[in-house]
């Protein structure tokens, strides 16, 4: 987890929700300390408030990767994806594009217009315009698939962040999500409401 930080701003509640969510999913965290180009920044004092929560930054002998960058100017951009990618591979990170799609829901919310949206992240698998999707109680039918420009997209492979359409109802932020190829999905269902032959 890319934890990202405003420099000028320091450690918010949402900072503390999304530091809870990473800790509760048991995930290595990289802090991205962003607007360091603004003359009220304080990297340091970010490094301090998060110490407190258990990230103690590698320069003053803990194990949280601290990086200063500015989405602006893309200062330190390169050497906040080249630690991701030690860690990527320090860990094993591997996903196999070629499975049933699994990943978590970031954010939801219910659109007047759209119905149920949720941004999910597929950690494993592809997931398709057409598939089925469980997360939670809730079920559906993958309606679309877009990008963060909004863009539409026919599928969506590892590590791609996603608006989904097509869930039933509204979900909570954290929940696992679930995919299915349609067809496949569909047989399960009924079998499972039909129950054991008899």
């Amino acid at each position: 987890v890319v934890l990202v930080v405003a420099a000028d701003d320091g450690v918010m509640p949402q900072t503390l929700e999304a530091l809870n969510h990473a800790k509760d999913a048991k995930v290595p965290i990289i802090v991205a300390v962003n607007k360091i180009d603004k003359p009220q920044a304080q990297p340091d004092r970010i490094r301090q408030q998060l110490a407190g929560h258990g990230l103690n930054p590698e320069e003053w002998g803990g194990e949280t990767i601290y990086v200063d960058v500015s989405a602006r100017t893309r200062h330190n951009i390169d050497k906040l994806l080249e630690n991701l990618a030690v860690q990527a591979e320090v860990l094993e990170l591997k996903a196999n594009p070629a499975k049933a799609a699994k990943g978590i829901v970031i954010e939801a919310r219910m659109d007047a217009k759209r119905g149920a949206v949720s941004t999910v992240l597929v950690q494993e698998g592809t997931l398709h315009v057409g598939d089925t999707i469980v997360v939670g109680e809730e079920m559906g039918k993958v309606r679309a698939l877009m990008d963060d420009k909004g863009r539409q997209l026919q599928s969506a492979g590892p590590s791609t962040p996603v608006e989904v359409l097509g869930l039933s109802g509204g979900v909570e932020r954290g929940r696992s999500v679930l995919g299915r190829g349609g067809e496949a999905a569909g047989a399960e269902r009924e079998h499972k409401e039909r129950g054991p032959a008899s």
